[in-house]
Order: C-alpha cells, then structure tokens, then sequence
C-alpha cells in the first residue's frame, strides 16, 4: 500500500492471544457464542408459549433477547472463522456492514434496557395505572422508535464514514470493525465525524443511562416512602435481573470509552469489548433465568407438556 490509499479490504489483527493458544480460545468463544444462542432463543421461546409471560416486561424481554442473539452475531461468527482459519483479512464492504450492523443492536440494546427501566417504575411507582400506562400501543411504539432511533443513528454515522477514502494504513488493531478505530486509520479530516460521535453518543448511550439512574431513583424514593422488608425485597425480585443486565452493559460501555486509557489501550479495548459483545450478551438469558420465577414456571411448564 502507499503511504495514503483507498483499500479493498482490512487486516483484523483480533485478540493479543498466542498462536498456541489460538485452538484452546476459538473453542471458548465458540461455546460462549452458541450459549448466547441458543439460551436467548429459549427465552424468546418461553415467553411465545406461556400466555402468562405476555406482559409488557417479557414483550421488551424477548426483543431484548432477539438484539443480544443478532449483536453477537455481528462480531463473533467472523472472529471464529479468523481464528480457526488464521486468516486475518474482511472486505471493505464487509467491515462497512459490520460496523453499521454493531452500531445499530448497540444502540437498540440501550433503548430497550431503558424502556424496561420505564416499565419497572411503572409498575412500582403507579402500580394503579400500570395496565393503563404500559399498554400494548405505548410497547409496540417503544420498540419501533428504539428501531427507528438506532438506524437512524448508525446510518448517519457509516454515510459519513464511507466519505473517508484514505487511509494511512490497513491494519485494524481489534477483533472486529469499530467506529473510534477505523477513523484513526484514516488520512482524511475526521473532525466531523469525531462531533458526530460526541453529540448522537449522547443521544444512544448517555441519555438512556440517565433515564435508568432517574427511573430506578424514583423506586428508590417510592420504597423509602413506606419501608419495609417485605417491599424491598419485591421490589429487588423485580427489578434485580434488570439492574444486573444494565450493570454489565452500561459498565463495560463506560470502562471502555470513559476511563482514561493506559499505556496497553489496544489490548484493553479489545479485551473490555468481548465482555459486551460476548459475554453480557451470553449472561442475560442466565440471569432472566435464575433471579426469575415466572421464566423457571413457564420452563417447567414446557418441559412437563414434553
């Protein structure tokens, strides 16, 4: 390549894993990807056929779980593939596709844990109006605008990208074609990119962590207004897996992009990104499941049918 090039496809350098232990990995990630799978289909399963499950909370649980299943997928098959076949190259046009394809279930997975958030606060704060509030309109409309917001989101951000023409080089120090890293390739004036990234991260990622803080603040209030332990612990029963799900992808989010980098940032990066690509993604179905009495019914409900 020259100093300053289009390019026709990208090197992926992935994780900083030995070439020895390359095998012993790819059979991790492999298991860790068809877990995923396989556990977030079952729980999109579950919630189809038990008729008590079809509430508002399971409704975003279950589009909750089709965007896990589909952003793993984005960044996981491609990874696998590079390992076992120590081939490190992906096409230009499939790093474009991969980079808008993350960028849109990232930003529907933090719509969706928001509207769940919205729904728990619903149902502890106004439990009275919750049938009113939280009706099948208002759900649907929540899913479509957090489809809506999302696409329009990363659209602006890879029309913007495919401008970049030039880059210094072909080499992309990570396991999969992120936004931040494809624009330090590039030779080209990335000022308006880096703006846009600033202001619509805002928009996808911290203005829906404010409204979780702000709806689980005013659960909090409301618990506190008449104490008790009975009350407590319905309300930590309720919104427990929820906080547990949010805790893992708002903070590998913010470990990753808010915490002032170290001398091995590439490394880091990409060791922090697995932890919300794969393995937050991997964990939900557990966590839905175990801390969830009515998913535990419903599968011993369907197992017993068998």
């Amino acid at each position: 390549m020259d100093n300053e090039s289009t390019v026709s496809e990208f090197i992926l350098l992935g994780l900083p894993i030995r070439a020895e232990d390359q095998t012993v990995y790819s059979a991790l990630f492999l298991a860790m990807y068809l877990t995923t799978v396989l556990g977030n289909l079952l729980i999109i399963l579950l919630i189809r056929l038990d008729s008590h499950l079809h509430t508002p909370m399971y409704f975003f649980l279950s589009h909750l779980a089709f965007t896990d299943i589909s952003f793993s997928s984005v960044t996981a098959p491609k990874m696998l593939v590079n390992m076992l076949t120590h081939s490190q190259s992906i096409s230009y046009a499939g790093c474009i596709s991969q980079e808008y394809f993350f960028t849109v279930f990232a930003g529907i997975d933090s719509f969706l844990l928001t509207s769940m958030a919205y729904d728990r606060y619903v149902a502890i704060c106004h439990p009275l109006q919750y049938i009113t509030i939280m009706n099948q309109n208002l759900c649907v409309l929540l899913v479509v605008v957090s489809w809506a917001l999302s696409s329009a989101n990363c659209l602006v951000h890879t029309l913007l990208l495919v401008c970049l023409s030039h880059f210094r080089n072909n080499t992309i120090p990570h396991y999969f074609c992120d936004l931040s890293t494809l624009l330090k390739l590039s030779s080209s004036d990335t000022i308006i990119n880096e703006l846009v990234i600033l202001v619509l991260g805002n928009v996808v990622i911290s203005l829906p962590f404010i409204c979780i803080l702000v709806s689980y603040g005013r659960i909090g209030v409301t618990i506190m207004k008449a104490p008790s332990i009975q009350g407590i612990c319905k309300a930590l029963s309720t919104c427990g897996s929820h906080l547990c799900v949010v805790s893992l992808y708002f903070g590998s989010i913010i470990g990753l992009y808010c915490v002032p980098s170290s001398n091995n940032i590439t490394e880091n990066n990409a060791i922090v990104s697995v932890m919300y690509t794969m393995v937050t993604p991997m964990l939900n179905p557990f966590i839905y499941s175990l801390r969830n009495r009515d998913i535990k019914r419903a599968l011993k409900n369907v197992l017993s049918r068998k």
